[in-house]
């Protein structure tokens, strides 16, 4: 949003519509006074058009006031807080046309209760400032409520992939490689690569990619990344250049969130670069032998990732794409957590939820995640084969997760893939119903282990548990709470 720009028609919009109102003046009354049509007053009204000076002066004459009024930023008590928000960066900052939403008509709602409407809005604040909540986890909450309004499968980025493939004859039976990419990168679109800065650089380190731009754009590869990593990093980099996104993030992994619109154009880059390394019909056809397997077969998870040639995370997050949309399995969720092997910490960095709110979900309490989690289980196994040096492969690993105290009951796949100095494991969770049971013939194999979890354990009532990281302080609370209503509603008599 332009602020100043905007505010200025949005504020002359209101003004005139509050004064219309005021004064009982229909808009076709006020279009015959003036001589201005009704289509057109009404788009001034809605901040979409600003008038000439003739206009407004002849708008301020008809409503009783005067052309000074009606131009300024000076408005009624009764819109002061419309103004304020205006005026500061909140609305900036929401990614409202993405979500169908016109600033017209949110502000026009302020109109019609702005003190109730503008102390929600400092409320909603406040919390975001208790809970140390940055701009930019705003924007990624924004991205992924995006992705969840539209089951994160977006047809037009995967026909635009399409005719990247037949434009470039890359066959959809086959992977395309790091090689045959980078090819592609610098001979159409004059974009070279190179590692050496990083050696430079230390502190260049944890970033997979960096581009530079200028007459001869760079793309800076992260030495260590690994074949599938540097396929999608410049995957990633075709589909910035192919969809024309700006503007863009400059680094990955983030350094500096700029805007929403940078976190929406990574987001569709990246869409892209699954969908190329990912063939949506062949992947689709290899899912579908995959459920109607009998018996829980693990390693077909692994045979696909080799024939992929992709990592756990690209998988099974292009997976979340295609669930839904060709599997009708719209209830999922999909994790990465990541923990330090130098402390006993684990962090819940990527999630996404289709269709609700699914647990578990990221805590900024800093409580502790449920260990009986197979996302967690599967850590320590990791440890396990680490030390006993067996670990070749990324570990794949299966559960039944029935929740305590509720009726949701879902099948969890995880993938893990090791690291020198941090651990991740992949995860997406099924919920269990009709339509699941159709679909994946082995949810029934005694193979699959289930297992009882719950959030955290700050919360959980499983007082036996063997896991347990941290006492049910939460729990106890609520708990003393619902005792001490019980008490105080017997004393009432």
């Amino acid at each position: 949003m332009r602020l100043q720009e905007d505010a200025i028609r949005l504020i002359l919009g209101l003004k005139i519509k509050q004064l219309r109102s005021e004064k009982n003046i229909s808009l076709t009354d006020l279009a015959i006074s003036t001589g201005i049509s009704v289509s057109y007053l009404n788009e001034i009204e809605k901040g979409k058009k600003h008038p000439k000076p003739s206009k407004i002066a002849v708008i301020a004459d008809e409503l009783g006031v005067t052309y000074d009024y009606l131009v300024s930023l000076q408005l009624s008590k009764r819109l002061q807080p419309v103004g304020e928000l205006l005026q500061s960066n909140i609305l900036s900052e929401l990614p409202l046309e993405h979500f169908g939403l016109d600033i017209s008509r949110l502000l026009d709602l302020f109109a019609t209760a702005p003190a109730k409407l503008s102390a929600f809005v400092n409320t909603l604040l406040e919390i975001s400032r208790a809970f140390d909540l940055r701009v930019e986890q705003f924007y990624f909450s924004a991205l992924r409520s995006y992705q969840e309004l539209h089951d994160n499968y977006f047809e037009d980025l995967e026909l635009e992939v399409e005719r990247f493939m037949e434009a470039h004859g890359i066959s959809p039976e086959q992977t395309p490689s790091y090689v045959q990419l980078a090819g592609i990168l610098e001979n159409s679109f004059n974009i070279k690569i190179a590692t050496e800065t990083f050696d430079q650089y230390p502190e260049l380190a944890p970033l997979r990619s960096i581009h530079r731009p200028g007459v001869t754009p760079l793309l800076l590869l992260n030495p260590n990344l690994t074949e599938q990593q540097r396929a999608f990093a410049v995957a990633r980099e075709i589909g910035f250049e192919v969809l024309q996104l700006k503007p863009r993030p400059h680094t990955s992994t983030w350094v500096k969130v700029g805007s929403f619109e940078e976190v929406f154009n990574n987001f569709k880059a990246s869409y892209f670069a699954g969908a190329l390394l990912l063939n949506r019909d062949r992947l689709v056809q290899d899912m579908q032998t995959f459920f109607a397997q009998p018996t829980w077969q693990p390693n077909m998870l692994l045979q696909l990732m080799e024939n992929y040639s992709t990592s756990p995370e690209t998988l099974l997050h292009r997976l979340t794409s295609l669930l839904p949309r060709f599997f009708n399995i719209k209830q999922l969720f999909f994790l990465r957590f990541h923990h330090d092997v130098a402390s006993d910490h684990y962090s819940l960095t990527k999630e996404l939820h289709l269709s609700g709110l699914h647990n578990p979900h990221a805590s900024f309490l800093n409580e502790h995640y449920c260990r009986r989690w197979i996302s967690l289980t599967l850590f320590g196994e990791m440890d396990r084969q680490k030390l006993a040096g067996q670990l070749e492969q990324p570990l794949v690993g299966i559960q039944r997760s029935s929740y305590i105290n509720s009726t949701n009951e879902y099948l969890v796949l995880a993938l893990a893939q090791p690291t020198e100095s941090l651990n991740g494991t992949i995860s997406i969770g099924m919920l269990l119903n009709e339509n699941l049971r159709r679909k994946v013939r082995f949810l029934d194999d005694p193979a699959i282990v289930h297992r009882y979890v719950n959030e955290t354990c700050e919360r959980c009532p499983a007082l036996d548990c063997l896991e347990r990281a941290a006492p049910p302080v939460i729990l106890e609370k609520q708990l003393w709470q619902e005792k001490v209503m019980q008490t105080l509603d017997k004393l009432k008599g």
